[in-house]
């Protein structure tokens, strides 16, 4: 059989499959729902804000995409098994997910810091990766296996000044993706973990509204800047892909060079 388009390149092709992408409303999120949505996906949007969602959902329908919103909050776990049920019942079944929701939350030294928003992040940024594969895996188990992306941080193999609970939300959720991807590894589930440096998203706006912030952050970056939504969004949908068929358990970091300084 012949193909116009190199190997390669087809195995990035996303054609009927049924991805689902949390965090989808802003950001990374939404940049991997739009690119993989105009690879062929149909995609489930998912995002606790709805206003997010939905510009999502019209910006994937403009390229003439296949997608439906569904509102979830991944800390509660009914939330979560309906968000899966919904992608199976609109798409037939579901083949992967970018599990990419987060916080980066409260800071300060770990005597300073509140419980209750060390247990905010950590439900959110942990809790909530590990609710998305309790329940999609079964999922995707039905359907012959399939991918499973989840946003980690560069703060999942390096410590940052102050984030005590972002840092350990973000090493457990690697922790997680490695575990996971070992149990399911010879049942045709590939799960991997994305690790994005510091990212222009809306959260990383607010952070950086001061000029002289972010141009410390900047001149931080090897690369000399900071990253871009789609930059990390095309990491995540190329371990979607078929393309990276052998990648298992892998940690990549989308950093400007930061892990290599």
């Amino acid at each position: 059989m012949t193909t116009s388009v190199p190997q390669a390149y087809a195995q990035l092709d996303m054609t009927g499959r049924s991805i689902l992408v949390t965090g989808a409303g802003s950001g990374m999120g939404r940049e991997a729902a739009i690119l993989l949505a105009g690879r062929g996906a149909r995609i489930t949007a998912v995002d606790v804000n709805e206003a997010g969602g939905k510009e999502t959902l019209q910006a994937i329908e403009a390229i003439d995409g296949e997608a439906q919103f569904v509102r979830a909050d991944i800390t509660v776990e009914n939330d979560v098994q309906t968000m899966v049920q919904e992608a199976v019942d609109k798409f037939g079944d579901l083949y992967g997910a970018f599990n990419n929701a987060g916080i980066i939350g409260a800071g300060g030294a770990v005597v300073d810091l509140e419980y209750d928003k060390w247990k905010t992040v950590m439900d959110i940024n942990l809790n909530g990766a590990f609710l998305c594969m309790k329940y999609e895996i079964p999922a995707i188990l039905a359907g012959g296996g399939g991918s499973i992306v989840n946003t980690a941080s560069t703060a999942a193999a390096i410590a940052y000044p102050n984030l005590p609970a972002y840092v350990s939300s973000k090493h457990g959720v690697l922790g997680l993706t490695r575990q996971v991807a070992l149990d399911y590894a010879a049942q045709n589930i590939r799960v991997n973990a994305v690790l994005p440096g510091s990212t222009m998203t809306p959260l990383a706006e607010e952070a950086f509204a001061d000029p002289e912030v972010k141009a410390k952050a900047e001149a931080a970056q090897p690369i000399g800047r900071l990253g871009r939504p789609e930059e990390i969004a095309e990491m995540a949908a190329w371990l979607l892909s078929d393309a990276a068929s052998f990648v298992v358990g892998s940690a990549f970091f989308v950093d400007g060079g930061v892990n290599a300084a």
